[in-house]
């Protein structure tokens, strides 16, 4: 199945909670947003069943109405806490049927496109999670599934217990990646390569810090998710934000585009990513993204990127730069190409 460069995330849908801190767009609002994506040709819309729990949703079925264009897919999410009984999150069969068939009815749709499992859950046996996702998918309500901020050992796992059980496979993995959080290139980006899952990247743009409009100088904005107490992602290094937003702006002036426009235009670069996950809380912040599909960046311009942000070899991955180079995959490049000036 083939997804767009830009998906539309819609946590800032609803502003429910805690999630008003990210956005708050009502349905006349959303449906422009969203009327605004499928024209410019995005054709798949994420939400998740905690997002303002579950209003993004219902929004999104409101928008749609039952008519959605044949064209355009939806993706949710299940395993978070949604209530505080003991069955109200994990991956038990019991929790994923009855989260499934409560998004189906919000989103007022028949089927949802890729199901996502939210986060690891360490105590429900992978084969329960994945025996109720392929009874769903034999049931029509879902086509494929796919997960997100699980670790390599995670996903590695998962894939072998449907290897060994005949389940359906994740085909997709849903995490965060970017210019300041590189981390995703020890494990997830070469399991990416290797097993066949194509990763959307969600909070592309570091929950903001890489939009351009913070620097050494402005590092608040009135309004914005920080401001209000949002805490996710974390930045644990800030003077290494800065000097990457100092190549950012750099570039975006040479380019005459913006800086969150060049640290988007860089993830489609690289290996494996497939979509871009961009929330947005007003038409103007998703034309701007949208418009990072169409920048193209030289070779040295992505030269300086990697270079600012490149992220330590940790072991063993200094010890096959050293001894393994010369035998190395596709998919180990996707971290070591770098580091070996290839």
């Amino acid at each position: 199945m083939k997804v767009s460069a830009i998906t539309l995330g819609t946590m800032t849908f609803g502003g429910v909670g805690k999630f008003s801190k990210v956005g708050s767009a009502g349905v006349k609002e959303a449906a422009s947003i969203i009327d605004y994506a499928i024209d410019r040709g995005v054709n798949l819309v994420d939400t998740a069943n905690i997002y303002s729990s579950g209003t993004s949703e219902e929004i999104i079925g409101e928008v749609f109405n039952g008519k959605r264009p044949g064209n355009v897919l939806i993706a949710s999410k299940a395993r978070m806490p949604i209530g505080t009984g003991v069955n109200d999150e994990g991956f038990s069969r019991h929790h994923l049927v009855q989260e499934c068939e409560k998004s189906l009815k919000r989103l007022r749709t028949d089927v949802i496109d890729i199901y996502y499992m939210h986060e690891w859950d360490g105590q429900t046996p992978v084969e329960e999670m994945l025996e109720a996702l392929d009874t769903l998918i034999k049931h029509g309500k879902i086509r494929y599934i796919g997960c997100s901020n699980f670790s390599g050992w995670h996903i590695m796992k998962s894939l072998n217990a449907s290897k060994e059980n005949g389940y359906q496979k994740f085909v997709t993995q849903q995490i965060y990646y970017t210019l300041e959080a590189r981390e995703a290139e020890y494990e997830l980006l070469p399991i990416g390569v290797d097993q066949g899952l194509g990763a959307l990247i969600w909070s592309p743009l570091a929950g903001g810090w890489l939009s351009g409009k913070y620097t050494r100088d402005v590092q608040t904005h009135a309004g914005s998710r920080f401001a209000e107490g949002w805490n996710e992602p974390p930045i644990r290094n800030f003077e290494r934000l800065w000097n990457i937003v100092d190549v950012l702006n750099e570039i975006a002036k040479e380019k005459q585009a913006t800086a969150a426009q060049v640290a988007l235009a860089w993830l489609l670069t690289r290996p494996s990513v497939s979509s871009l996950v961009a929330g947005a809380r007003n038409l103007e912040q998703l034309k701007s993204n949208i418009e990072a599909t169409d920048l193209k960046l030289a070779e040295p311009e992505l030269d300086k990127l990697n270079k600012v942000s490149q992220v330590p070899l940790l072991y063993p991955y200094w010890h096959q730069a050293n001894f393994a180079k010369n035998r190395l995959s596709e998919a180990d490049n996707a971290l070591l190409k770098e580091h070996l000036g290839k």
